[in-house]
Protein backbone atom coordinates (compact mmCIF):
# COMPACT_ATOMS: atom_id res chain seq x y z
CA UNK A 1 0.00 0.00 0.00
CA UNK A 2 1.44 3.70 -0.66
CA UNK A 3 1.92 5.52 2.24
CA UNK A 4 1.79 9.54 1.96
CA UNK A 5 2.90 12.18 4.76
CA UNK A 6 -0.29 11.82 6.77
CA UNK A 7 0.82 11.54 10.38
CA UNK A 8 -0.60 7.93 11.00
CA UNK A 9 0.91 6.33 7.80
CA UNK A 10 4.45 8.29 9.12
CA UNK A 11 3.71 6.25 12.64
CA UNK A 12 2.40 3.43 11.20
CA UNK A 13 5.59 2.97 9.03
CA UNK A 14 7.60 2.96 12.49
CA UNK A 15 5.63 0.53 14.32
CA UNK A 16 6.16 -1.73 11.69
CA UNK A 17 9.65 -1.32 11.56
CA UNK A 18 10.42 -1.55 15.33
CA UNK A 19 7.21 -3.44 16.38
CA UNK A 20 8.66 -4.59 19.62
CA UNK A 21 10.53 -1.29 20.64
CA UNK A 22 9.13 0.28 23.75
CA UNK A 23 7.28 3.30 22.52
CA UNK A 24 5.64 5.05 25.62
CA UNK A 25 6.41 5.27 29.56
CA UNK A 26 4.94 6.42 32.33
CA UNK A 27 6.15 4.84 35.65
CA UNK A 28 5.04 1.47 35.34
CA UNK A 29 2.92 1.58 32.58
CA UNK A 30 4.63 0.75 29.38
CA UNK A 31 3.30 0.15 25.42
CA UNK A 32 5.48 -1.09 22.73
CA UNK A 33 5.34 0.52 19.04
CA UNK A 34 2.67 -2.63 17.99
CA UNK A 35 0.43 -1.77 20.95
CA UNK A 36 0.12 1.87 20.70
CA UNK A 37 -0.27 1.70 16.71
CA UNK A 38 -3.04 -1.43 17.59
CA UNK A 39 -4.40 0.50 20.27
CA UNK A 40 -4.95 3.79 18.15
CA UNK A 41 -6.70 2.08 15.33
CA UNK A 42 -9.09 0.57 17.64
CA UNK A 43 -10.19 3.62 18.97
CA UNK A 44 -10.53 4.93 15.31
CA UNK A 45 -12.24 2.23 14.28
CA UNK A 46 -14.77 2.92 17.48
CA UNK A 47 -14.58 6.72 16.69
CA UNK A 48 -16.06 6.11 12.97
CA UNK A 49 -18.50 3.45 14.51
CA UNK A 50 -20.03 6.24 16.23
CA UNK A 51 -20.45 8.72 13.38
CA UNK A 52 -16.76 10.73 13.32
CA UNK A 53 -16.16 11.45 9.38
CA UNK A 54 -12.92 13.15 8.09
CA UNK A 55 -13.09 16.71 8.82
CA UNK A 56 -14.37 16.20 12.50
CA UNK A 57 -12.81 18.63 15.29
CA UNK A 58 -11.99 16.17 17.99
CA UNK A 59 -10.64 17.74 21.18
CA UNK A 60 -8.25 16.40 23.24
CA UNK A 61 -8.42 17.96 27.39
CA UNK A 62 -5.96 15.21 29.15
CA UNK A 63 -2.89 15.42 30.97
CA UNK A 64 0.11 13.53 29.46
CA UNK A 65 -0.48 10.00 29.11
CA UNK A 66 -1.05 7.29 26.58
CA UNK A 67 -4.46 7.91 26.11
CA UNK A 68 -3.56 11.52 24.64
CA UNK A 69 -1.26 9.82 22.06
CA UNK A 70 -3.23 7.57 21.15
CA UNK A 71 -6.16 9.76 20.38
CA UNK A 72 -4.67 11.88 18.31
CA UNK A 73 -3.10 9.39 16.36
CA UNK A 74 -6.69 7.57 16.55
CA UNK A 75 -7.84 10.79 14.81
CA UNK A 76 -4.99 10.98 11.67
CA UNK A 77 -5.87 7.94 11.01
CA UNK A 78 -9.70 8.55 9.67
CA UNK A 79 -8.95 12.24 8.89
CA UNK A 80 -10.70 13.63 11.97
CA UNK A 81 -8.57 16.74 13.38
CA UNK A 82 -6.95 16.42 16.85
CA UNK A 83 -7.74 19.66 18.59
CA UNK A 84 -5.13 20.07 22.11
CA UNK A 85 -7.51 21.11 24.77
CA UNK A 86 -5.59 23.47 27.88
CA UNK A 87 -6.86 21.47 30.58
CA UNK A 88 -6.02 25.02 32.88
CA UNK A 89 -9.12 26.40 30.82
CA UNK A 90 -12.20 26.76 33.20
CA UNK A 91 -15.66 26.89 31.90
CA UNK A 92 -16.20 29.88 29.96
CA UNK A 93 -13.18 29.64 28.03
CA UNK A 94 -13.90 26.22 27.04
CA UNK A 95 -17.10 26.99 26.16
CA UNK A 96 -15.58 29.90 23.53
CA UNK A 97 -13.12 26.69 22.37
CA UNK A 98 -15.62 23.96 21.82
CA UNK A 99 -17.95 26.26 20.08
CA UNK A 100 -15.49 28.07 18.23
CA UNK A 101 -14.07 25.15 16.81
CA UNK A 102 -17.39 22.97 16.50
CA UNK A 103 -15.93 19.79 18.14
CA UNK A 104 -17.95 16.99 17.88
CA UNK A 105 -15.74 14.98 20.04
CA UNK A 106 -13.80 15.88 23.16
CA UNK A 107 -12.02 12.70 25.43
CA UNK A 108 -11.48 14.61 28.77
CA UNK A 109 -10.00 13.96 31.96
CA UNK A 110 -12.35 12.88 34.80
CA UNK A 111 -10.57 15.80 37.01
CA UNK A 112 -12.00 17.94 34.36
CA UNK A 113 -15.63 16.86 34.71
CA UNK A 114 -16.67 19.66 36.46
CA UNK A 115 -15.92 22.46 33.74
CA UNK A 116 -16.89 20.46 31.31
CA UNK A 117 -20.19 19.94 32.44
CA UNK A 118 -20.78 23.19 32.49
CA UNK A 119 -20.11 24.23 29.35
CA UNK A 120 -22.31 21.16 27.60
CA UNK A 121 -25.42 23.57 27.20
CA UNK A 122 -23.42 26.48 25.14
CA UNK A 123 -21.78 23.86 23.06
CA UNK A 124 -23.97 22.36 20.26
CA UNK A 125 -21.85 20.41 18.27
CA UNK A 126 -20.32 18.38 20.70
CA UNK A 127 -22.15 15.23 20.56
CA UNK A 128 -19.61 12.60 21.82
CA UNK A 129 -17.93 12.63 25.54
CA UNK A 130 -15.63 10.31 26.16
CA UNK A 131 -13.95 9.92 29.57
CA UNK A 132 -10.55 8.69 31.21
CA UNK A 133 -10.54 7.88 34.71
CA UNK A 134 -12.99 7.10 37.18
CA UNK A 135 -15.96 8.36 38.69
CA UNK A 136 -17.02 10.49 35.75
CA UNK A 137 -19.99 12.88 36.81
CA UNK A 138 -21.60 13.38 33.26
CA UNK A 139 -23.94 10.21 33.28
CA UNK A 140 -23.59 9.80 28.74
CA UNK A 141 -20.07 9.97 29.05
CA UNK A 142 -18.51 7.24 27.46
CA UNK A 143 -15.33 4.92 29.34
CA UNK A 144 -12.69 5.18 27.20
CA UNK A 145 -11.41 2.09 27.71
CA UNK A 146 -14.79 0.37 27.13
CA UNK A 147 -15.42 2.44 24.16
CA UNK A 148 -11.71 1.45 23.04
CA UNK A 149 -12.79 -1.77 23.23
CA UNK A 150 -15.30 -2.20 20.50
CA UNK A 151 -13.11 -0.85 17.74
CA UNK A 152 -11.67 -3.48 15.32
CA UNK A 153 -7.97 -3.79 14.97
CA UNK A 154 -7.61 -2.93 11.04
CA UNK A 155 -8.59 -0.14 9.20
CA UNK A 156 -9.07 0.92 5.72
CA UNK A 157 -8.63 4.79 5.20
CA UNK A 158 -8.41 5.25 1.49
CA UNK A 159 -8.78 9.07 1.57
CA UNK A 160 -5.85 9.17 3.99
CA UNK A 161 -3.19 12.07 2.53
CA UNK A 162 -0.92 14.52 3.91
CA UNK A 163 -3.83 17.20 3.43
CA UNK A 164 -5.43 16.32 6.04
CA UNK A 165 -5.53 18.47 8.82
CA UNK A 166 -4.00 18.61 12.65
CA UNK A 167 -5.41 21.42 14.18
CA UNK A 168 -3.11 23.19 16.86
CA UNK A 169 -5.09 25.34 19.25
CA UNK A 170 -3.25 28.66 20.42
CA UNK A 171 -4.12 31.95 22.19
CA UNK A 172 -3.78 31.48 25.76
CA UNK A 173 -2.81 34.36 27.71
CA UNK A 174 -2.88 36.78 24.49
CA UNK A 175 -6.07 36.04 23.27
CA UNK A 176 -8.82 34.01 23.16
CA UNK A 177 -8.12 30.55 21.77
CA UNK A 178 -7.43 30.30 17.84
CA UNK A 179 -7.05 27.15 16.01
CA UNK A 180 -4.39 27.07 13.62
CA UNK A 181 -4.82 24.28 10.52
CA UNK A 182 -2.00 22.67 9.46
CA UNK A 183 -1.53 20.11 6.67
CA UNK A 184 0.44 16.35 8.17
CA UNK A 185 2.74 17.18 5.45
CA UNK A 186 3.88 20.77 6.34
CA UNK A 187 3.62 19.53 9.72
CA UNK A 188 5.85 17.20 9.29
CA UNK A 189 8.61 18.93 7.25
CA UNK A 190 8.18 22.26 9.19
CA UNK A 191 7.45 21.02 12.78
CA UNK A 192 9.08 18.06 13.12
CA UNK A 193 12.06 17.94 11.10
CA UNK A 194 10.94 15.66 8.27
CA UNK A 195 12.34 12.54 10.14
CA UNK A 196 15.55 13.84 9.41
CA UNK A 197 16.81 16.04 12.86
CA UNK A 198 17.56 12.91 15.02
CA UNK A 199 19.85 11.54 12.17
CA UNK A 200 21.75 14.86 11.18
CA UNK A 201 20.43 14.56 7.49
CA UNK A 202 17.65 16.77 5.34
CA UNK A 203 14.21 15.63 5.38
CA UNK A 204 12.93 12.91 4.25
CA UNK A 205 11.79 12.54 0.36
CA UNK A 206 9.71 9.51 0.66
CA UNK A 207 7.90 7.97 3.96
CA UNK A 208 8.87 4.90 3.36
CA UNK A 209 12.74 6.21 4.01
CA UNK A 210 11.72 6.17 8.03
CA UNK A 211 12.32 2.21 7.92
CA UNK A 212 16.27 1.93 7.14
CA UNK A 213 16.50 5.12 9.37
CA UNK A 214 14.43 3.94 12.65
CA UNK A 215 16.01 0.39 11.94
CA UNK A 216 19.31 1.90 12.04
CA UNK A 217 19.23 4.21 15.18
CA UNK A 218 19.52 3.35 18.65
CA UNK A 219 16.59 3.08 20.60
CA UNK A 220 16.82 6.77 22.64
CA UNK A 221 14.54 7.97 25.16
CA UNK A 222 12.95 11.35 25.62
CA UNK A 223 11.35 12.77 28.23
CA UNK A 224 8.33 15.35 27.34
CA UNK A 225 8.63 17.33 30.10
CA UNK A 226 6.08 19.94 29.13
CA UNK A 227 2.51 19.21 28.45
CA UNK A 228 1.70 18.14 25.64
CA UNK A 229 -1.55 20.46 25.48
CA UNK A 230 1.32 22.61 23.56
CA UNK A 231 2.87 22.75 20.89
CA UNK A 232 6.24 22.66 21.52
CA UNK A 233 5.94 19.47 23.36
CA UNK A 234 3.77 17.59 21.48
CA UNK A 235 6.26 18.60 18.07
CA UNK A 236 9.19 17.16 20.13
CA UNK A 237 7.10 14.46 21.16
CA UNK A 238 6.34 13.37 17.90
CA UNK A 239 9.51 13.99 16.22
CA UNK A 240 10.76 11.18 19.07
CA UNK A 241 8.39 8.73 18.17
CA UNK A 242 8.67 9.17 14.31
CA UNK A 243 12.41 8.39 14.75
CA UNK A 244 11.39 4.92 16.71
CA UNK A 245 12.78 6.49 20.41
CA UNK A 246 10.78 5.78 23.40
CA UNK A 247 8.37 8.74 24.76
CA UNK A 248 8.42 9.03 28.91
CA UNK A 249 6.29 11.01 30.11
CA UNK A 250 5.99 12.45 34.02
CA UNK A 251 3.63 9.73 36.01
CA UNK A 252 3.14 13.31 38.50
CA UNK A 253 0.28 15.37 36.74
CA UNK A 254 2.46 18.77 38.05
CA UNK A 255 6.05 20.07 37.48
CA UNK A 256 8.67 19.17 40.09
CA UNK A 257 12.16 19.85 39.90
CA UNK A 258 13.25 16.92 41.71
CA UNK A 259 11.21 14.34 40.59
CA UNK A 260 12.30 15.40 36.88
CA UNK A 261 15.53 14.56 37.66
CA UNK A 262 14.48 11.15 39.31
CA UNK A 263 12.46 10.05 35.99
CA UNK A 264 15.11 10.49 33.80
CA UNK A 265 17.76 8.46 36.17
CA UNK A 266 15.04 5.39 37.17
CA UNK A 267 13.98 5.73 33.08
CA UNK A 268 17.57 6.18 31.52
CA UNK A 269 16.27 9.12 29.67
CA UNK A 270 18.42 10.13 26.82
CA UNK A 271 16.72 13.50 25.65
CA UNK A 272 14.63 16.06 27.64
CA UNK A 273 12.88 18.81 26.26
CA UNK A 274 12.10 22.24 28.40
CA UNK A 275 9.96 25.52 28.08
CA UNK A 276 12.11 28.12 28.86
CA UNK A 277 13.88 29.52 31.95
CA UNK A 278 10.40 28.84 33.90
CA UNK A 279 11.62 25.01 33.32
CA UNK A 280 14.98 25.26 33.36
CA UNK A 281 15.63 27.69 36.56
CA UNK A 282 14.20 24.75 38.81
CA UNK A 283 16.02 21.79 37.40
CA UNK A 284 19.50 23.71 37.56
CA UNK A 285 18.83 24.82 40.90
CA UNK A 286 17.88 20.98 42.37
CA UNK A 287 21.44 20.01 40.40
CA UNK A 288 23.20 23.10 41.88
CA UNK A 289 22.05 22.35 45.66
CA UNK A 290 22.46 18.49 45.34
CA UNK A 291 25.06 17.88 43.02
CA UNK A 292 25.58 14.28 43.41
CA UNK A 293 22.69 13.02 44.22
CA UNK A 294 21.55 12.15 40.48
CA UNK A 295 23.79 9.94 37.95
CA UNK A 296 22.61 11.70 34.72
CA UNK A 297 24.92 9.96 32.15
CA UNK A 298 22.29 8.12 30.34
CA UNK A 299 21.11 12.18 29.37
CA UNK A 300 22.47 13.51 25.93
CA UNK A 301 20.67 16.18 24.78
CA UNK A 302 18.82 18.85 27.36
CA UNK A 303 16.28 20.67 24.64
CA UNK A 304 14.45 23.82 24.35
CA UNK A 305 11.78 25.70 22.76
CA UNK A 306 8.66 27.66 22.88
CA UNK A 307 9.93 30.22 25.06
CA UNK A 308 13.07 31.72 25.88
CA UNK A 309 16.06 29.93 27.91
CA UNK A 310 18.73 32.57 29.04
CA UNK A 311 22.19 32.35 27.87
CA UNK A 312 23.63 32.80 31.73
CA UNK A 313 21.54 29.57 32.34
CA UNK A 314 22.28 27.33 29.71
CA UNK A 315 26.15 28.38 30.99
CA UNK A 316 25.04 26.87 34.91
CA UNK A 317 23.15 24.11 33.05
CA UNK A 318 26.87 22.84 31.43
CA UNK A 319 28.58 23.61 34.43
CA UNK A 320 26.63 21.14 36.10
CA UNK A 321 26.57 18.87 33.38
CA UNK A 322 29.41 19.37 30.51
CA UNK A 323 28.68 16.50 28.84
CA UNK A 324 25.25 16.76 27.56
CA UNK A 325 24.38 18.89 23.96
CA UNK A 326 21.85 21.70 24.49
CA UNK A 327 19.68 22.23 21.96
CA UNK A 328 18.02 26.00 21.84
CA UNK A 329 14.78 25.69 18.97
CA UNK A 330 13.28 28.72 18.09
CA UNK A 331 9.51 28.76 16.53
CA UNK A 332 5.56 29.39 16.48
CA UNK A 333 2.75 27.58 16.04
CA UNK A 334 1.59 29.23 13.06
CA UNK A 335 5.48 28.80 11.66
CA UNK A 336 6.72 25.47 13.28
CA UNK A 337 10.45 25.26 14.45
CA UNK A 338 12.28 27.95 12.69
CA UNK A 339 15.85 27.61 13.92
CA UNK A 340 18.08 26.48 16.45
CA UNK A 341 21.29 27.60 18.74
CA UNK A 342 23.11 29.92 16.56
CA UNK A 343 25.27 32.61 17.75
CA UNK A 344 23.74 36.45 18.72
CA UNK A 345 25.88 39.41 19.43
CA UNK A 346 25.85 41.23 22.97
CA UNK A 347 23.06 43.77 22.73
CA UNK A 348 21.38 42.46 19.85
CA UNK A 349 17.85 40.54 20.46
CA UNK A 350 17.98 37.29 21.78
CA UNK A 351 18.59 34.90 18.32
CA UNK A 352 20.47 35.32 15.22
CA UNK A 353 19.40 33.47 12.49
CA UNK A 354 21.39 33.04 8.92
CA UNK A 355 19.66 33.89 5.44
CA UNK A 356 17.86 31.19 4.25
CA UNK A 357 15.29 31.20 0.84
CA UNK A 358 12.44 30.37 3.65
CA UNK A 359 12.68 33.16 5.92
CA UNK A 360 12.56 36.66 5.17
CA UNK A 361 12.00 40.64 7.11
CA UNK A 362 8.85 41.98 6.03
CA UNK A 363 8.40 45.62 6.71
CA UNK A 364 5.74 47.58 8.06
CA UNK A 365 4.46 48.14 4.04
CA UNK A 366 4.13 44.64 3.49
CA UNK A 367 7.43 44.21 1.38
CA UNK A 368 9.98 41.85 2.11
CA UNK A 369 13.35 43.71 2.79
CA UNK A 370 16.87 42.50 3.05
CA UNK A 371 19.58 45.89 3.23
CA UNK A 372 21.27 45.95 6.89
CA UNK A 373 19.48 48.12 9.55
CA UNK A 374 16.10 47.09 8.10
CA UNK A 375 13.57 46.18 10.51
CA UNK A 376 9.99 44.35 10.28
CA UNK A 377 8.43 40.71 11.02
CA UNK A 378 10.55 37.62 10.99
CA UNK A 379 8.14 35.65 7.90
CA UNK A 380 8.31 32.01 6.58
CA UNK A 381 7.16 30.62 3.39
CA UNK A 382 7.08 27.13 2.59
CA UNK A 383 5.38 24.38 4.33
CA UNK A 384 2.98 26.50 6.50
CA UNK A 385 -0.46 25.92 7.96
CA UNK A 386 -3.42 26.78 5.64
CA UNK A 387 -4.96 29.32 8.31
CA UNK A 388 -7.18 29.76 11.18
CA UNK A 389 -10.36 27.47 11.86
CA UNK A 390 -13.49 29.82 10.95
CA UNK A 391 -11.46 33.12 11.38
CA UNK A 392 -10.68 35.08 8.04
CA UNK A 393 -10.13 38.09 9.88
CA UNK A 394 -7.57 36.64 11.65
CA UNK A 395 -6.09 34.55 8.96
CA UNK A 396 -5.89 37.29 6.35
CA UNK A 397 -3.66 39.32 9.31
CA UNK A 398 -1.22 36.55 9.73
CA UNK A 399 -0.83 34.76 6.53
CA UNK A 400 -0.28 36.85 3.24
CA UNK A 401 0.60 36.80 -0.13
CA UNK A 402 3.72 38.43 -1.62
CA UNK A 403 4.22 37.79 -5.64
CA UNK A 404 3.35 34.12 -5.81
CA UNK A 405 4.19 32.81 -2.36
CA UNK A 406 2.31 33.16 0.80
CA UNK A 407 4.31 34.11 3.86
CA UNK A 408 3.19 33.39 7.71
CA UNK A 409 3.91 36.58 9.98
CA UNK A 410 5.52 35.57 13.34
CA UNK A 411 4.50 38.35 15.31
CA UNK A 412 8.51 38.88 15.96
CA UNK A 413 10.04 41.79 15.38
CA UNK A 414 13.77 41.18 13.66
CA UNK A 415 16.62 43.50 11.58
CA UNK A 416 18.88 42.71 9.28
CA UNK A 417 22.28 43.36 10.43
CA UNK A 418 25.42 44.19 8.71
CA UNK A 419 26.11 39.95 7.71
CA UNK A 420 22.88 39.75 6.46
CA UNK A 421 21.92 38.03 9.60
CA UNK A 422 19.11 38.04 10.77
CA UNK A 423 18.36 39.00 14.39
CA UNK A 424 15.39 38.39 16.15
CA UNK A 425 14.21 40.86 18.79
CA UNK A 426 11.24 39.95 20.57
CA UNK A 427 7.56 39.73 20.31
CA UNK A 428 6.05 43.22 18.37
CA UNK A 429 2.96 43.26 20.55
CA UNK A 430 5.11 43.41 23.79
CA UNK A 431 8.09 45.95 22.12
CA UNK A 432 7.75 48.69 24.89
CA UNK A 433 8.25 52.42 23.17
CA UNK A 434 10.30 53.99 25.51
CA UNK A 435 11.00 58.21 25.00
CA UNK A 436 10.88 56.61 21.18
CA UNK A 437 13.58 53.57 21.24
CA UNK A 438 12.12 50.41 21.51
CA UNK A 439 12.63 48.08 23.78
CA UNK A 440 11.74 44.15 24.11
CA UNK A 441 10.67 42.30 27.10
CA UNK A 442 12.89 39.54 26.20
CA UNK A 443 16.14 41.07 25.93
CA UNK A 444 15.93 42.63 29.52
CA UNK A 445 14.45 39.54 30.83
CA UNK A 446 17.75 37.75 29.76
CA UNK A 447 19.84 40.24 31.78
CA UNK A 448 17.53 41.12 34.63
CA UNK A 449 17.55 36.92 35.37
CA UNK A 450 21.70 37.19 36.05
CA UNK A 451 21.09 38.73 38.84
CA UNK A 452 21.85 35.47 41.57
CA UNK A 453 18.81 37.12 43.95
CA UNK A 454 16.26 36.82 40.80
CA UNK A 455 13.93 33.76 40.46
CA UNK A 456 11.96 34.94 37.81
CA UNK A 457 11.17 38.23 35.92
CA UNK A 458 8.40 39.68 33.48
CA UNK A 459 9.54 42.88 31.91
CA UNK A 460 6.25 45.45 30.52
CA UNK A 461 5.67 48.99 29.83
CA UNK A 462 3.64 51.37 31.97
CA UNK A 463 2.76 54.79 31.10
CA UNK A 464 4.71 57.73 31.82
CA UNK A 465 3.91 61.18 32.03
CA UNK A 466 7.57 61.83 30.30
CA UNK A 467 8.35 58.91 28.16
CA UNK A 468 5.56 57.63 27.23
CA UNK A 469 6.40 54.10 28.33
CA UNK A 470 8.49 53.38 31.11
CA UNK A 471 10.42 50.13 31.71
CA UNK A 472 9.14 47.81 34.54
CA UNK A 473 10.06 44.64 36.19
CA UNK A 474 7.92 42.25 38.03
CA UNK A 475 10.17 40.03 39.81
CA UNK A 476 10.31 36.95 42.09
CA UNK A 477 12.99 36.93 44.41
CA UNK A 478 14.66 33.44 44.34
CA UNK A 479 14.34 31.98 47.57
CA UNK A 480 17.13 32.52 50.26
CA UNK A 481 17.84 35.90 48.63
CA UNK A 482 17.77 39.21 49.26
CA UNK A 483 16.32 42.29 46.58
CA UNK A 484 19.85 44.35 46.16
CA UNK A 485 19.40 47.48 43.82
CA UNK A 486 22.73 48.59 43.22
CA UNK A 487 23.77 45.36 42.32
CA UNK A 488 20.38 45.11 40.20
CA UNK A 489 21.27 48.45 38.68
CA UNK A 490 25.16 47.50 37.98
CA UNK A 491 24.28 44.04 36.09
CA UNK A 492 21.60 45.38 33.76
CA UNK A 493 23.80 48.87 33.07
CA UNK A 494 26.80 46.16 32.37
CA UNK A 495 24.33 44.45 29.61
CA UNK A 496 21.90 46.83 28.62
CA UNK A 497 21.88 50.30 26.76
CA UNK A 498 20.42 53.18 29.38
CA UNK A 499 16.97 53.42 28.01
CA UNK A 500 16.64 49.27 28.68
CA UNK A 501 17.24 49.63 32.31
CA UNK A 502 14.07 49.09 34.41
CA UNK A 503 12.82 52.45 35.79
CA UNK A 504 10.59 50.39 38.46
CA UNK A 505 10.84 47.32 39.97
CA UNK A 506 7.92 45.47 41.48
CA UNK A 507 7.96 42.39 43.37
CA UNK A 508 5.18 39.44 43.51
CA UNK A 509 5.82 35.89 45.30
CA UNK A 510 5.06 34.29 42.67
CA UNK A 511 4.68 35.30 38.50
CA UNK A 512 1.88 33.56 36.60
CA UNK A 513 2.71 31.55 33.48
CA UNK A 514 1.18 29.00 31.39
CA UNK A 515 1.29 25.30 32.66
CA UNK A 516 4.23 25.13 29.35
CA UNK A 517 6.59 28.14 31.49
CA UNK A 518 4.92 31.25 28.88
CA UNK A 519 4.80 34.43 30.62
CA UNK A 520 0.95 36.11 31.40
CA UNK A 521 2.52 39.94 30.27
CA UNK A 522 -1.42 41.19 30.98
CA UNK A 523 -1.11 39.90 34.20
CA UNK A 524 2.34 41.42 35.51
CA UNK A 525 1.11 44.97 33.65
CA UNK A 526 -1.90 45.13 35.69
CA UNK A 527 -0.12 43.67 39.39
CA UNK A 528 2.66 46.32 38.54
CA UNK A 529 -0.42 49.21 37.70
CA UNK A 530 -1.68 47.78 40.94
CA UNK A 531 1.64 48.03 43.04
CA UNK A 532 3.92 50.28 44.84
CA UNK A 533 7.69 50.09 43.47
CA UNK A 534 10.59 49.84 45.28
Amino acid sequence: MARSFNLADLFEIVAAAVPDRTAFVCGPQSLLFHELDQRATQLADALRQRGVQRGHNVGIQLYNSAQYLETFLACCKIGAAPVNVNYRYKADELAYLYASLDLRVLVYDTAFSADVADTLARAPTLSLLIHVGENDLIKHSQAYESLLATGATTLNDPERSGRDINMLCTGGTTGMPKGVMWPHESLFMAALGGGGIYFGRPPIKAPEELTALVTSAPPLRYLACAPMMHGAAMWATLISLFAGHCVVVNDQHQFEAQHVWDIIVRDQVNIISIVGDAMAFPLILALEAEPTRWKLDSLKVFGNGGAAFSGHLQERLKICLPHIAINNGMGSSETGLIGGSEKKSPGEGFMQLSPRPDLAVIDDAGKIVSAPGDEGILSRTGYTPVGYYGDPKKTAETFVTIGEKLWVLTGDRARIDAQGDIIVLGRGSQCINTGGEKVFPEEVEETVRRCPFVGDVMVVGLTDERWGQKVAAVIEIAQGHAFDAAEFDRICRQHLSGYKVPRAVYFAPKLVRSPAGKPDYQWAKRFAEQSQAV
